[in-house]
């Protein structure tokens, strides 16, 4: 991607958050959906109020889950409640990630339907172990993200607009996207490579049309979604693989420019709303690889979300802005997962790391050999109609009845 990527032109964007306070058991406005002052959009924006590109281009779109915002210093600004920074946006900012940005008083997105990856991989990949194993994910993403990880592995994409990056992208529509996943004979649309918050209003467009072609839809995700982007896609989400950075505020505010609360909010509400939940955390050495705060968040894994959940513990490997850090050592991945079998995780995945993988599934009664992987692919499957053969206990999951494996 970087030899085709060409320097943009400059963009005034926010580069921290502002301070608003979260609130967990605030109510939820009512609809959810954009509201703005008067009934239509306007018929035209001026010329001043707008950023790259033109409203009639077709990645250009109004904007869900965007509120006016009553600034006496600047007229016609907007909050945008997709993502828990909340921000809010003077006439023609545009938002944190990116992507966003007031235009005449609206909120739009600059990004509908422009695709910069697209492709289709074992969802073992995402990582999903216990979702539909062995079949295969449409994945897409555009670019832009509302974190800015010193270590992200898809930086092309999420960080091209803080770089002066323009990623090669296609421009392409909901129905084209699933008639591309069902033609990669794909089981689900995996929403992800960058934040999938920050493009929800084609994503939900397109998990729509996904679920009424019969496939399932999935996100892979920060977990900095909002109440109300959580109430918005619910309906369409079948699973989500969120990324814990850390399980403490400072790691988020200094590495990734968030905040580690909305993250454990967003990751209980999906979980209540019976969305199936993986979790994955990338260990960095001198980072997040404290062992009593891995062994905290393993604890906080197995009371809030279940002892049941799966936890992917995955190697870091020099990137972005981390280029001189060393790879995780085997000791440390091995060590945190046995510290989290120990607070009672029955799932515990090791990967990235192959000298001391764990792909495998067991029971998490009995012990038994249920599902053994490798290199992303399902070898052997032992569930008896997503039964443990030995104990009949049901493995928590979904998909789990059929088996993928030709015999």
């Amino acid at each position: 991607m970087d030899d085709t990527s060409q320097p943009a032109q400059p963009t005034e964007t926010f580069t921290k958050a502002p301070a608003v306070a979260f609130e967990p058991d605030a109510t939820l406005p009512d609809p959810v959906r954009a509201h703005f002052p008067g009934e239509e959009p306007p018929a035209g924006l001026r010329i001043g109020d707008l950023g790259p590109g033109d409203e009639s281009e077709p990645n250009i779109r109004q904007a869900l889950l965007g509120e006016p915002f009553d600034d006496p210093v600047a007229p016609s600004s907007v909050r945008c409640n997709a993502c828990a920074h909340r921000c809010v946006l003077r006439p023609g900012r545009i938002g944190i990630c990116g992507v966003r940005q007031n235009r005449g008083g609206w909120l739009y997105t600059t990004v509908y339907g422009q695709i910069v990856a697209a492709q289709a991989e074992p969802v073992e990949k995402k990582p999903f172990y216990h979702f539909m194993p062995g079949s295969y994910a449409y994945s897409i993403g555009t670019q832009g993200c509302n974190f800015h990880c010193a270590f992200c592995q898809n930086w092309e994409m999420s960080q091209s607009f803080r770089e002066g990056l323009v990623p090669d992208s296609r421009d392409v529509s909901p129905d084209e996207v699933v008639e591309e996943a069902v033609g990669a004979g794909a089981r689900s649309i995996a929403y992800t490579y960058v934040e999938p918050t920050i493009f929800i209003e084609f994503a939900l467009d397109t998990m729509v049309r996904a679920r009424a072609a019969g496939l399932h839809n999935v996100f892979v995700t920060n977990g900095y979604e909002t109440p109300e982007a959580i109430e918005l896609v619910a309906p369409y989400l079948d699973a989500a693989n969120v990324d814990l950075k850390a399980a403490n505020d400072n790691f988020y505010r200094r590495v990734c420019g968030a905040q580690w609360e909305p993250v454990r909010d967003a990751v209980m509400e999906m979980h209540k709303r019976g969305i199936w939940l993986e979790l994955t955390t990338l260990v960095i050495p001198g980072l997040n690889d404290d062992p009593h705060e891995l062994r905290a968040m393993a604890e906080w894994i197995a009371t809030a979300v279940g002892p049941e959940t799966p936890w992917h513990l995955t190697r870091f490997q020099p990137a972005y802005k981390l280029p001189d850090l060393r790879p995780t050592p085997a000791a440390t991945l091995v060590a945190a997962a046995e510290a989290a079998r120990e607070v009672g995780l029955r799932h515990v995945y090791v990967g990235n790391a192959p000298e001391v993988e764990v792909a495998t599934t067991f029971c998490a009664r009995c012990g038994e050999k249920l599902i053994v992987r490798s290199d992303f692919a399902v070898t052997e499957w032992h569930l008896a109609d997503g039964r443990c053969p030995r104990c009949k206990h049901a493995l928590a999951g979904v998909g789990l009845e059929d088996s993928p494996v030709v015999v």
